[in-house]
């Protein structure tokens, strides 16, 4: 799997993701040669995220590029958790606001639905899921969580999605003002990502 010629698909149109994960894989020497692709170089379709978890959707992610370029794929899900609102919005994080709503929208439907409300407990998600082929019987599946509060009002200009109202309680700061590196070590993303990248070296 180490070899220069390994090509892996990233099945993800959304382009902050992209470049999170690959900017984390050339950072690992195993991982550094891999010539790492978004999705969209072969004009795949966007899967239909039916799924009612992060894990069945990152698997129809995940296959579905793999049935339209042949190749192995990782496919990411991943959302905000607020116990508050019981969850919410969980696996429509990106579509909270309707279907083709912006991170602002998203952002401020959360703000308004949390006016008033003292327990701004809030937690990331991210699921990884590595399959070899379409029909591979056992991805490599793994899961990341970011701890954080909500606050009232976007702090930062860095990141996406509801990085802005993320508060980060040890760095004392929003997710969207940290520096990429140190956003890449503490996030769910990054978690799930070192998880996963451990598993591919053992299989290597």
């Amino acid at each position: 799997m180490t070899t220069s010629d390994f090509t892996l698909v990233l099945a993800t149109g959304n382009q902050g993701k992209v470049s999170e994960l690959q900017t984390m894989l050339a950072s690992q020497p195993a991982t550094q040669s891999w010539q790492v692709r978004p999705q969209s170089e072969w004009d795949v379709p966007e899967a239909e995220e039916i799924g009612t978890t992060f894990v069945e959707n990152a698997i129809i992610k995940a296959r579905n590029a793999c049935l339209h370029t042949g190749l192995p794929a990782i496919a990411d899900d991943s959302g905000l958790e607020i116990p508050a609102l019981d969850g919410a919005p969980g696996v429509y994080s990106a579509r909270y606001a309707g279907e083709q709503a912006t991170d602002q929208a998203n952002i401020d439907r959360v703000l308004a639905n949390m006016a008033g409300i003292e327990q701004r407990q809030a937690r990331f998600h991210c699921v990884l899921v590595y399959m070899r082929h379409a029909d591979d019987p056992t991805p490599l599946i793994c899961h990341g969580q970011w701890q954080g509060e909500l606050l009232t009002h976007p702090q930062g200009d860095h990141g996406f999605g509801y990085d802005p109202i993320f508060y980060v309680a040890d760095q004392q700061c929003s997710a969207a003002q940290l520096d990429k590196a140190t956003k890449q070590q503490l996030s769910h993303r990054g978690k799930a990502l070192s998880q996963l990248l451990l598993h591919m070296a053992e299989q290597a």
